[in-house]
């Protein structure tokens, strides 16, 4: 997965649909799985995690509509629905029922990336850690503070930036250069300085960090798992 944008289940009955669907997403660098009915669509969605669903309204068997319906409580996955047209009446239940977005047939392609693109990218925004807890120390990037040992530590606009690349990309290095595009800064003494601000913040022995430590050349990481 690591080198594709996400992981796409198509399901229509149309093989031409399916096909070209998946060739244009494969193009356009994501991972594409296809089902021909929703009954087959359910048995993969237990056992493949999908970021995003593409889901055709009419099909032989169950509709797309008693999909949505039969896996309400327990799908998480956005869907886009691939509708006809005269189907204003569904794609309106569609979207009542849990349906993120739709887009009627015939499509240009480079809509549906467009749609696929800004519900990903909500997701991820919405999947985003925000507050995380390790040891005697609390992260609240919502309220902007840190909490160790019960003292209360404000942290301003740039940490919250860096804290957030950070928390959400646990044991990743973070060299001075790409912090410094994250916060627009490129003094590297500067960010030194943001780091050792943070850590004062964070750490219990500042002066020997165990959380926000520094990669020898490479850059700093945030160990928290």
């Amino acid at each position: 997965m690591d080198n594709f944008k996400a992981h796409i289940l198509v399901v229509d009955d149309d093989k031409d649909i399916r096909s070209l669907v998946k060739k244009y997403l494969n193009e356009n660098n994501y991972l594409v799985t296809t089902s021909e009915s929703a009954e087959d669509a359910s048995k993969k969605i237990q056992i493949l995690k999908f970021d995003l669903i593409i889901l055709d309204i009419m099909m032989h068997g169950k509709t797309g509509l008693e999909f949505i319906k039969d896996h309400k409580k327990s799908l998480e996955t956005p869907v886009i629905l691939l509708t006809a047209k005269g189907e204003a009446k569904e794609r309106v239940e569609g979207l009542e029922i849990g349906a993120d977005d739709y887009l009627p047939k015939p499509f240009e392609p480079k809509e549906l990336i467009l749609r696929i693109q800004n519900i990903i990218n909500k997701t991820k925004r919405k999947d985003l850690k925000r507050i995380i807890e390790f040891e005697n120390i609390k992260i609240d990037l919502n309220k902007q503070l840190i909490l160790k040992n019960k003292v209360e530590f404000k942290i301003n606009n740039t940490e919250k930036i860096i804290l957030e690349k950070m928390i959400n990309s646990p044991g990743k290095t973070f060299a001075r250069e790409e912090i410094g595009k994250i916060i627009d800064l490129d003094k590297e003494r500067s960010i030194d300085v943001i780091i050792t601000r943070l850590r004062k913040k964070i750490e219990l022995d500042p002066k020997k960090p165990r959380f926000l430590q520094t990669i020898r050349g490479a850059g700093y990481v945030l160990w928290i798992e």
